[in-house]
């Protein structure tokens, strides 16, 4: 399958704009994307029923980019993100149902139920976050790219790190002085910017002066691709993750995409764009109906083949929130006290008293 013109690269080599794929491949990346995308219109659904409350940020239009890198990366290689960050640690060996349940404050939620929305963590599967704070899982996603260097004997390939973050973030000062450190010291890092257009309600052509993000690596090699393309991003990513994975130093990426909620669920989105725009990207570029006519156009596969699947992942993804919402929430403030400190030795150490805003709230074990 050919996508010419997918990608633009800045002092690199252009990836072949080409993929071979499978029947067996394009359906396992539907069935993915349409899973994130149902458990996301599910949040917003349980949110709006206050089953889920706080923060929460969709990814809902962003699929192709989770879906395209886990696709491309290999088990051992490092991953953290920033807040929107629930269909990332589904791809990173997380299940519908914990998921849920996290946001939920459930117990039996993916961290417990004490994490919530923005901090979603898998050491299993080197999912490493889930990050609240804009920005700041970029230094640390450049402390797993120099463990992973330090610990790969000289000459054999590294396992690669990832820090996704979106253009919001991207002209922040952490950022740039975690680059100069990669190249300096030649980690294998992947500055991945998730360009969705919008820094929470500012359009990039507003917040930002270099709208070319793959290049804002300066004497950094970067890609920009397609995030709408699951293949253009798959292919993009192999390239990328071969270059710095050989000790060749980081990489800057950007994926052009675009999320159809608001930044978060407290965000109205009616005053910086408007429907049609919207509605124009889901009719011509919507990343799960890419995948579909891909499916149609070069495999026998048909439309009631895809709409059988369709209605067996709704129902899973139904289930799944159901059994999340009979979970039960951490039962005693010893569920809440732990986690949070390690002695020398690795062990866990209860703290038997944490300061909440409201004094009288404080949390005594």
């Amino acid at each position: 399958i050919e996508f010419p013109g997918s990608s633009s690269p800045h002092l690199s080599e252009d990836p072949a704009a080409a993929a071979e794929t499978t029947k067996t491949e394009l359906l396992e990346y539907f069935k993915t994307m349409y899973t994130m995308r149902r458990m996301e219109l599910t949040c917003d659904d349980q949110y709006k029923k206050k089953a889920i409350r706080g923060f929460c940020h969709l990814y809902d239009g962003q699929e192709a980019v989770g879906t395209g890198i886990q696709a491309a990366l290999s088990p051992e290689d490092s991953w953290i993100t920033s807040y929107r960050c629930h269909c990332i640690a589904l791809a990173r060996g997380g299940t519908v149902e914990g998921i849920l349940a996290e946001l939920m404050g459930r117990s039996h939620g993916q961290t417990g139920g004490v994490g919530g929305s923005m901090h979603f963590y898998n050491k299993e599967h080197n999912f490493f976050g889930g990050q609240g704070i804009v920005g700041a899982q970029v230094p640390v996603g450049t402390g797993l790219a120099f463990a992973n260097k330090y610990k790969t004997p000289l000459g054999e390939p590294m396992p690669v790190a990832i820090g996704c973050y979106g253009d919001g973030a991207a002209n922040q000062g952490q950022i740039w002085e975690s680059m100069n450190m990669a190249a300096l010291w030649k980690l294998p890092m992947i500055f991945c910017i998730e360009n969705n257009q919008y820094g929470m309600g500012t359009s990039i052509t507003r917040h930002s002066c270099n709208n070319d993000y793959y290049t804002m690596g300066n004497v950094i090699p970067g890609l920009k691709m397609d995030g709408m393309n699951v293949l253009s991003v798959r292919e993009g990513m192999k390239h990328v993750r071969d270059y710095v994975s050989q000790g060749n130093g980081p990489m800057v990426v950007e994926m052009s995409t675009y999320r159809y909620h608001g930044h978060s669920m407290t965000d109205p989105d009616k005053t910086y764009r408007d429907r049609a725009e919207k509605n124009t990207v889901r009719q011509e570029n919507d990343p799960i109906k890419n995948v579909r006519n891909l499916l149609l156009e070069h495999t026998d596969a048909t439309e009631d083949e895809l709409k059988a699947i369709e209605k067996d992942l709704r129902a899973e993804v139904e289930a799944a929130c159901e059994r999340a919402l009979a979970g039960s929430t951490p039962s005693s403030t010893e569920d809440l006290v732990r986690n949070i400190y390690l002695d020398a030795e690795g062990k866990d150490v209860p703290q038997s008293y944490i300061r909440l805003p409201d004094y009288e709230k404080s949390i005594r074990a």
